[in-house]
């Protein structure tokens, strides 16, 4: 399927061979549609960012905050996971995990990673890359005690991404720790807290026919400076 079966244009063709389009777009769309063909113009990329959010939360149908994080191990060999997104500003692009995974010791360890936001409903896409730092004690705690009892217990039961014998083990660690804290507050455990990249530069693309995509990049040198603006060949 092309990108004219998907996007709200239809085809048609004529006998000479001269194809016409025909705008079957409601109003909603046409407007998501101008905006985002102005985006290029655009030179503050977090506002930008979060007017393209807005847009994924009223059209995604499951996690429009939903990323892939790459990062790299002590070989080289990268990985790639998906999660989601909890914070963003200038300062950066927050998220949670266990310390203690593998995610988690290759961040600590190179202090370095990749994101990357596909909105399919609205064919765009953002790509992150930038360095790490850890997020304060009360940032960790204050979006711990917001998450749901059982996900607190979670944190504490499991030891993630080391191997696991079956799931009754892990069944068995969450009755314990629920057990630990049947009474009283879940406290965050001290290898759970949360990740905020700094970007050093943010790509935005956006889908247009015949692969002849949208695509401008803001590029600094350090987390801290000033950002330079280009755009790049699709």
């Amino acid at each position: 399927m092309g990108w004219h079966d998907e996007f709200p244009w239809r085809w048609r063709f004529r006998p000479a061979g001269l194809a016409r389009k025909v705008c079957v777009m409601s109003l909603s769309e046409l407007s998501t549609l101008t905006a985002s063909l102005g985006f290029t113009e655009r030179n503050d990329p977090f506002k930008l960012f979060a007017e393209w959010m807005e847009d994924a939360k009223k059209s995604e149908p499951n996690d429009p905050d939903a990323m892939s994080v790459a990062t790299v191990d002590e070989d080289g060999l990268p990985n790639v996971r998906m999660i989601l997104l909890k914070d963003f500003s200038e300062r950066g692009f927050v998220f949670y995990t266990n310390f203690e995974s593998q995610k988690g010791h290759e961040i600590l360890a190179t202090g370095k990673a990749a994101l990357c936001f596909h909105w399919k409903t609205l064919r765009r896409q953002v790509r992150v890359r930038g360095l790490v730092e850890t997020v304060s004690d009360a940032e960790a705690d204050a979006y711990y005690n917001s998450r749901a009892r059982d996900s607190r217990i979670g944190a504490w039961a499991s030891q993630q991404s080391r191997p696991l014998k079956a799931r009754f083990e892990l069944e068995t660690a969450v009755a314990m720790a629920a057990a630990r804290y049947a009474l009283g507050e879940v406290p965050r455990p001290p290898y759970w807290s949360g990740f905020r990249v700094r970007p050093l530069s943010i790509e935005f693309w956006h889908d247009r026919p015949f692969r002849l995509h949208d695509r401008v990049v803001f590029r600094r040198e350090t987390p801290d400076g000033e950002f330079s603006k280009a755009r790049l060949y699709p």
